[in-house]
Formats: C-alpha cells, sequence, structure tokens
C-alpha cells in the first residue's frame, strides 16, 4: 500500500474578504508541483462564504463538478435554466462536458455557508452538460458508508463521466470500517470533514486527507465521533 498524507495546514489558502478557500490542489494561485492532482481527482476545495455573497456567472468545461454543502445554503443558477438552492444533506452534480456557465451563492444574509466543492476529470470529453441534486441520509445511515457517487446512471444516487465512486460516512468512536475498492488499479483519497481516525497507524484529524493506491482494500479506524469522505478514482496521470 502507498499512502500520501496531506495535514489540514498544509492546504493553500485564499482570503478574499467574502470567501475563504482552502485548496488541497493546486488551485487559482495557489500552486505547489506536487500538488496538482490525486489520479482524475484535480480540485478540492473547502470554501466558506460569507451571508449574501457568492460567485457571479463563470464558465466550466469538460469537467465533473462535485458540491457537497456542510452548513447553510448555496443557491445555483446555470445556463441549462436550473435554479436550485442546495442545502446542507443534499450533493449537486455537474457534467460540464461542452460547456456551461453558472453562479452560486449564500442566500442567507444571518450565517456563512461552507462546502466542498471536487473536481473530477471526465473519463469522456465534450459530452451534453446535466445536471443533478439529491438528498442523503447521514444520520439515518449512522455508521455507514453511503455511496453518493458513481459512473452508474442507474443509481439512485449521483453519477459522474469518470470511474468514480465516493462514499460519505458518519461514524461513532472506535468503530472500524474497511473499504474495498472496486478496481485495484484505482487509488483512494481520504478526506476528514470532522473528528479524527486512523489509516495504518496515521491519525488524520478534521480536514485531513490521505491518498491511498496500491492496494485492494484499506480499514479505517474512528478515533472520535466522525464523518469521513472516501473518493475512488482511477490514477491517470496528467
Amino acid at each position: 500500500m502507498k499512502t500520501l498524507l496531506h495535514k489540514a495546514d498544509s492546504r493553500g489558502f485564499a482570503n478574499h474578504g467574502w470567501l475563504q478557500a482552502k485548496h488541497t490542489f493546486s488551485f487559482a494561485n495557489y500552486f505547489d508541483s506536487e500538488r496538482i492532482h490525486f489520479g482524475a481527482l484535480r480540485v478540492l476545495n473547502d470554501d466558506k462564504v460569507d451571508s449574501g455573497m457568492g460567485f457571479g456567472m463563470h464558465p466550466h468545461a469538460n469537467m465533473e463538478i462535485i458540491t457537497i454543502p456542510l452548513s447553510g445554503d448555496l443557491r445555483h443558477k446555470d445556463s441549462m435554466g436550473n435554479e436550485e438552492t442546495i442545502h446542507h444533506g443534499e450533493v449537486q452534480i455537474m457534467s460540464a462536458g461542452t460547456g456551461i456557465q453558472h453562479s452560486e451563492f449564500n442566500p442567507n444574509h444571518d450565517q456563512s455557508t461552507e462546502l466542498l466543492q471536487i473536481w473530477v476529470i471526465p473519463n469522456q470529453e465534450n459530452v451534453t452538460p446535466r445536471y443533478q441534486q439529491f438528498s442523503i441520509d447521514l444520520e439515518g445511515n449512522n455508521n455507514k458508508l453511503i455511496q453518493i457517487v458513481s459512473p452508474e446512471k442507474s443509481d439512485s444516487n449521483g453519477w459522474i463521466y469518470q470511474n468514480a465512486w465516493f462514499q460519505l460516512g458518519r461514524f461513532d468512536e472506535n468503530q472500524t470500517e474497511t473499504y474495498k475498492l472496486h478496481h485495484p488499479e484505482n487509488g483512494v483519497y481520504a478526506f476528514v470533514i470532522e473528528g479524527e481516525i486512523s489509516i495504518e497507524n496515521t491519525t488524520l484529524a478534521k480536514r485531513d486527507g490521505m491518498g491511498i493506491s496500491e492496494t485492494t482494500e484499506f480499514a479505517f479506524q474512528t478515533k472520535t465521533n466522525s464523518t469521513i469522505l472516501l473518493m475512488e478514482v482511477p490514477m491517470i496521470t496528467l
């Protein structure tokens, strides 16, 4: 097994006043030649958006974009005609394909919004852009991993144009879970949203990440109540 540890305080940081952004991988003005991507996982941004603020219309193309609100809400509008509000407990997926424009902002005037925005490099380019939004029930599935992304269009939850599987779970302390990869050539990027876990005798605290590859399975143990995101992706090179 090969592992790559990224501590939370080693991430790139951008302070835009209304936006506090932390970048696991190179993004915008943050560049680290050793942290461009993990396989097909290209972007993992941890954003905090002030009340009433947000991003104006901007373009994307040929990227799979997954947004997970961690607290608060996010108002979305795009060139496909979608106007939706994404809440904590929901997931948004966009296949940018041939090109889309979208805006997103915090519609609340009394609280900030925290979210993860994740970009995955697709295995098909120039597809017809698409939008998907769905709810997840972490509380009703405590101590379980819930699949939120896969390549299968028939899945009741999200799908993207890539052989990638995302699992999200909320676990009590002192729990052990084994994750088995769908393909042995894939890797998994584990990200601790809340709490503290251990993988291969390495402790990961809140917002720490670890890339895991060259294995068919691994186990993690929770040291406290924890929320964990596992992102299995092909280990492509750029």
